[in-house]
């Protein structure tokens, strides 16, 4: 059994749906960001940086934090959605640290000064914007021959779509991006993926706005101080 501790993020995501694609048995422990269940002792024993997600593995005592490791984590306990050896590994991984390094940051950037930030900096949202819609076009082209981004469904595709679905939280086009505007069909139609972004919360099925946005921007800003 596979216990998660994770809250309705797109990193968080990345673990629920990770799970829901492998068919793994899990419990899902909510960790309330806003109450900064992250920060107390007991989470701090799993993960020491205090973020959401970790797993923690019954069956063999391991436990693990940080989305991508958890997921390659998952993906080598079952023999699926990682090649075991050869290029087609490298392939998956280097798509993996893309997000990592690259989807994931800006857009996270790209919330925090679009969204959260009361003061509105406009040289840093066009910055994190102009970024991530650069990444986007890379996504684009890699998926111009090709139906998955390491060809067949991975990892690599779980990582980027649960990031690259939120674009518009970012404020991001994706106009004009064939090939990403038909991945991102092609995972949203996955059972599995639907599942796996309604953990541990049901996803909101349209964007907030109003109060609901202003309140949920003021609970936004304390998690970035802490």
């Amino acid at each position: 059994m596979i216990n998660l501790y994770t809250a309705p993020t797109p990193n968080g995501h990345k673990a629920s749906v990770t799970l829901e694609e492998l068919g793994l048995p899990y419990q899902t422990h909510a960790i309330n960001l806003s109450a900064n269940d992250q920060k107390l002792p007991a989470f701090l024993a799993m993960n020491p940086n205090g973020r959401i997600p970790v797993i923690r593995d019954t069956g063999t005592g391991e436990v693990i934090f940080e989305s991508g490791a958890i997921m390659i984590y998952l993906a080598e306990k079952t023999g699926k959605l990682l090649p075991t050896s050869g290029p087609g590994r490298y392939e998956v991984l280097q798509w993996l640290m893309f997000q990592m390094g690259g989807i994931g940051p800006m857009m996270g950037q790209a919330n925090v000064f679009y969204r959260y930030f009361p003061e509105k900096i406009q040289p840093a949202i066009d910055r994190y914007q102009n970024e991530t819609r650069r990444l986007f076009e890379v996504l684009d082209t890699a998926l111009t021959d090709a139906e998955y981004l390491a060809g067949d469904f991975s990892i690599a595709d779980i990582a980027n779509w649960c990031w690259v679905r939120t674009y518009r939280w970012s404020g991001v086009s994706r106009d004009n991006l064939p090939n990403l505007d038909r991945w991102l069909t092609q995972m949203k139609a996955r059972p599995a993926c639907r599942a796996g972004i309604n953990v541990p919360a049901a996803a909101p099925k349209k964007m907030l706005s109003g109060e609901a946005l202003d309140a949920f921007a003021k609970g936004a800003q304390t998690i970035l101080q802490t």
